[in-house]
């Protein structure tokens, strides 16, 4: 039986055991903090945040938490985040860690002000 995609992020939190659910929670209210502008929605079947385009997504899995927060939020914090498995865009933090809640805003900041710098090079 396929899963079918979550329409909200209240759906697509409610889907996973307890303890994955208490995990996202923590990081969907770290990026809203940390982005209180921003808009939240699904994109690419995860949760994802909005503002001036794409901030950050973040999704659950079997063993790991994923946070995207483009390549440019882990180039900035690669020292901190060398602790985690990560790709270009991607960073696990895994189930049985707490989540690095003061790094996650931090980068969630700089994404805020790099999308808004873009927007207005743009106009």
């Amino acid at each position: 039986m396929e899963k079918t995609p979550a329409n909200n992020i209240d759906d697509y939190i409610s889907a996973f055991p307890p303890n994955v659910q208490e995990l996202l929670k923590q990081m969907r209210d770290t990026i809203r903090k940390a982005a209180p502008k921003a808009d939240e929605t699904m994109s690419y079947g995860m949760p994802t945040f909005k503002l001036n385009g794409n901030l950050v997504h973040f999704a659950g899995y079997k063993n790991h938490i994923g946070f995207y927060p483009t390549p440019s939020g882990i180039e900035a914090f690669n020292k901190e985040l060398s602790v985690y498995k990560s790709s270009k865009g991607a960073v696990q933090f895994p189930l049985d860690q707490r989540l690095p809640l003061t790094l996650i805003t931090k980068i969630v900041k700089l994404r805020v002000k790099e999308n808004e710098e873009k927007r207005k090079k743009v106009g």
